[in-house]
């Protein structure tokens, strides 16, 4: 595979998913409490965060401790980021992955 085109079109997709279900939900990118992304790369969730202008908090990463879990990466990590108190009641979560054979989603929730 080529590791920048598939960089490129990964954030770009993220990005895209996560504004269409936002304006679709009449919200917009500073109402966000946490986003969690599949946990693929660390570079393209830092890039997304950049471009979204996440702080630190906003964004939950755990690919440092377990590596790419595929399917079960977003849910592991919000199991976690739930269980590590990240997420609170009426929190906006925004879930987004990327994926094999390159597709694509985003789930926004009111906690």
């Amino acid at each position: 595979m080529n590791g920048n085109a598939v960089f490129n079109n990964a954030v770009g997709k993220f990005m895209e998913v996560i504004q269409k279900a936002l304006t679709a939900s009449s919200m917009s990118k500073e109402e966000i409490d946490l986003l969690i992304p599949h946990q693929a790369n660390l570079r393209i969730s830092q890039f997304v965060q950049r471009k979204f202008k996440l702080t630190d908090d906003q964004i939950f990463n755990n690919i440092m401790k377990y590596g790419n879990t595929t399917a079960a990466s977003v849910i592991i990590a919000l199991t976690e980021a739930w269980e590590q108190g990240k997420i609170k009641d009426n929190d906006l979560v925004v879930l987004a992955a990327f994926g094999s054979g390159f597709t694509w989603g985003s789930v926004i929730m009111r906690w």
